[in-house]
């Protein structure tokens, strides 16, 4: 199973505003993490998956017009159907620096031939960084379930 999933945007016109310095629409934004969280989902359970929240997002620092957006997302916890996903978000400089902009949870829910939730594989975190956001990500499943989602 693939534990980590990356894709690449450059910031074209049509994806900024109308600032007289062009910066990322967040909704777009939003949209590439969706598809790079779903992905690593996707890639994770061997099954079509579906958003089922976003739990957590945070814009750090603006993407402008012409800036490299490297997204990294990782699978964080399962649970029978559903699994938490984080992606991160970096702007590549041209000479390689990274700065994280944006780091967002998202949760998903895997899915059979019918559109029925169905079990996924157990995710064991192996590394620290893996041990740290698997027990994060109970206590954030923790405040999703008294908000009732």
């Amino acid at each position: 199973m693939t534990r980590v999933t990356t894709s690449v945007q450059i910031v074209m016109p049509q994806h900024c505003n109308g600032y007289a310095k062009p910066r990322l629409f967040g909704g777009q934004l939003m949209s590439w993490i969706d598809v790079t969280g779903a992905v690593a989902a996707r890639r994770y359970t061997g099954k079509i998956v579906t958003t089922a929240c976003v739990d957590h997002l945070s814009f750090l620092q603006p993407a402008f017009l012409d800036d490299t957006v490297v997204q990294k997302a990782m699978v964080t916890w399962t649970g029978r159907t559903s699994l938490e996903v984080r992606v991160d978000t970096y702007i590549e400089r041209l000479d390689g620096e990274r700065v994280l902009t944006n780091q967002a949870y998202l949760v998903f829910v895997a899915l059979d031939e019918n559109s029925v939730p169905t079990e996924i594989p157990k995710f064991i975190p192996e590394t620290d960084e893996e041990k740290k956001e698997y027990a994060a990500a109970e206590e954030r499943r923790k405040i999703r379930l008294t908000r009732g989602r």
